[in-house]
């Protein structure tokens, strides 16, 4: 696989918590981390554009604004959050 090098700027905060997922054993260099948070962004991305998939498949809903609003209430609910 061909590797292209990129260069970035960062904020001494952010500089310093990539070091921190580095020392703690997390990732072994830069590189690592950053590659991650791609990987972890490119499957919420997949993970997205399949719910939308299926919700488009799925066609129209035979609920209520009221019914659809109550259920995603109860489900906030009992996340906890």
């Amino acid at each position: 696989m061909a590797t292209v090098r990129k260069t970035i700027t960062l904020t001494d905060a952010q500089d310093d918590w990539i070091k921190s997922q580095v020392a703690n054993g997390d990732f072994t260099n830069d590189s690592e981390y950053f590659r991650d948070l791609i990987r972890r962004d490119q499957e919420k991305e997949r993970a997205l554009k399949a719910a939308i998939d299926e919700g488009l498949a799925s066609g129209p809903s035979t609920r209520s604004i009221e019914d659809i609003w109550a259920e995603a209430e109860a489900r906030y609910v009992a996340s906890g959050e």
